[in-house]
Order: C-alpha cells, then sequence, then structure tokens
C-alpha cells in the first residue's frame, strides 16, 4: 500500500464520519482514529511482524489540502467551459459493470442524458450512475475502483 492510497484512505474515513477504522493486511496494519476538529486525525502505521510484537508509531497528519488546493484553482479556469459531473453518494468508483465487460465511457465518446457513466459501489449496493447532460467526455477524474467521496468530480464533458 503506497502513500497515495493511505492518503485516500484517511480522507475517505474523515468523510464518512467514522472515529476509528482498522484495517489489517498481509504486510501492514493501519489504524486511523478521528476526533474533534481540535483533536485532528491521528494515525497509526506498522508493520505486521509475526515473530515480535507489533510496533506502532504514530504517523504525522495529513496536510496536502492547501496545496492541492493552489494547483486545482489554474485548472478550474480552463475547464469552466466543461460540465463537471460528480459524485452523488461515497463509495468506490468503478468505470464497467464487470471485469470482463467493457467500459462504460471513455475519453472523448459523446454521452446523452441518461446513458450510464460509471457504478459506485456503497455497502455492497452497486448504484448505476447516469449523466444528466449530454455532451461529449473531455476527461474522467477518477481512477476506476478508486473511492469518492459525495459531491466530488467524477468527469468533465463539453455539452456544445
Amino acid at each position: 500500500m503506497d502513500i497515495k492510497e493511505i492518503q485516500n484512505l484517511i480522507k475517505f474515513v474523515a468523510k464518512s464520519g467514522a472515529s476509528e477504522v482498522k484495517l489489517e493486511m498481509e504486510d501492514i496494519k493501519i489504524t486511523i482514529k478521528t476526533g474533534s476538529e481540535n483533536e485532528g486525525t491521528a494515525i497509526h502505521y506498522a508493520p505486521v511482524q509475526t515473530s515480535a510484537p507489533q510496533i506502532q508509531a504514530p504517523a504525522a497528519p495529513v496536510t496536502e489540502a492547501a496545496p492541492v488546493q493552489a494547483v486545482a484553482a489554474p485548472a478550474a479556469s480552463e475547464d469552466s467551459k466543461y460540465i463537471t459531473i460528480k459524485s452523488p453518494i461515497i463509495g468506490t468508483f468503478y468505470r464497467k459493470p464487470s471485469p470482463d465487460k467493457p467500459l462504460f465511457v471513455e475519453v472523448g465518446q459523446t454521452i446523452a442524458e441518461g446513458d450510464v457513466l460509471c457504478i459506485i459501489e456503497a455497502m455492497k449496493l452497486f448504484n448505476e450512475i447516469e449523466s444528466e447532460v449530454s455532451g461529449k467526455v473531455v476527461k474522467i477524474l477518477v481512477d476506476d475502483s478508486s473511492p469518492v467521496e459525495f459531491d466530488q468530480p467524477l468527469f468533465l464533458v463539453d455539452p456544445s
């Protein structure tokens, strides 16, 4: 698990309202605790050791929000002519109905109102996300199988 995946997990947990999440995989153990706004988010990341006791070392809270917003501001002016399709729910974003099926949409494809653009899985329910506009898909802003937040931009569509 790389740092970007951990940061996405932290953001997902913070938005979900959970107070504590523990994730154990073959080689690592992660505990994410969220508190009040004054306390911030505490993250414990430790490699799993089979022969010795587990050691949890607190990591520094992620403070990446300001640089990301600064980078997004110039891009927003370029993309202002496009319509942004946002996620209506928190969940996991999928670009195709199943691993052996083709993608719902690709960059450059023309879509109509009501076309299925993706699926977002939330609590083991697969929700088809339909387009509310007609146009051409200019950019897909989320990677397949990535967690998404409520109101997170998913697609940019050129309505002309």
